[in-house]
C-alpha cells in the first residue's frame, strides 16, 4: 500500500524575525506589502508567506491601512 502522506518540506523561518532592521513593516512600503497580497487582492495566509503570528498580524494591519490610504487596491482590476 502506498504512503499517501506528502512531504511538507522544511519549515521556513519568519523573514521579519531573521532580519528585523532590513524588513520594516510599514504602510508606506507598498512594494513589500504587495508581495503578501494575491492576484485577487486577498491577504495571503501565514503558511504561504512564512511569517510568524506576530508579524502576520502586523502585515494584515498595515495592508489594511495601505488600502485605506489608497496606496494599494482592495481588489484586482
Amino acid at each position: 500500500m502506498r504512503n499517501h502522506y506528502r512531504h511538507r518540506g522544511r519549515k521556513r523561518g519568519c523573514q521579519f524575525c531573521a532580519e528585523p532592521t532590513r524588513h520594516v513593516i510599514d504602510y508606506k512600503n507598498v512594494r513589500l506589502l504587495e508581495r503578501f497580497v494575491d492576484e485577487q487582492g486577498r491577504i495571503r495566509k501565514s503558511g504561504k508567506t512564512g511569517a510568524c503570528r506576530r508579524h502576520q498580524s502586523q502585515l494584515a494591519q498595515q495592508i489594511k491601512r495601505t488600502r485605506e490610504m489608497a496606496l494599494l487596491p482592495y481588489t484586482a482590476s
